[in-house]
């Protein structure tokens, strides 16, 4: 599994991964919308943290900046 995320993208995901979800843990969201919040909060936590978007993979989106290596 290659990474599709880059670091701007990675931080926006961590961010709203935790906003999202205490959202619902301190309870401005409660019922339906906070399931809603959990959910997407603990997706945008996990790309964040692993670095991959299976659904950026399916739509041919990399936010990864290409790794400079030695050219031949």
């Amino acid at each position: 599994m290659t990474s599709n995320v880059g670091a701007m993208d990675r931080g926006v995901r961590l961010v709203l991964g935790v906003v999202f979800i205490a959202l619902g843990l301190t309870h401005v969201l409660t019922g339906g919308p906070a399931i809603a919040a959990y959910f997407v909060g603990a997706i945008a936590l996990a790309t964040g943290i692993f670095r991959y978007c299976p659904a950026w993979s399916l739509f041919g989106i990399n936010t990864c900046p290409l790794k400079s290596g030695p050219s031949k």
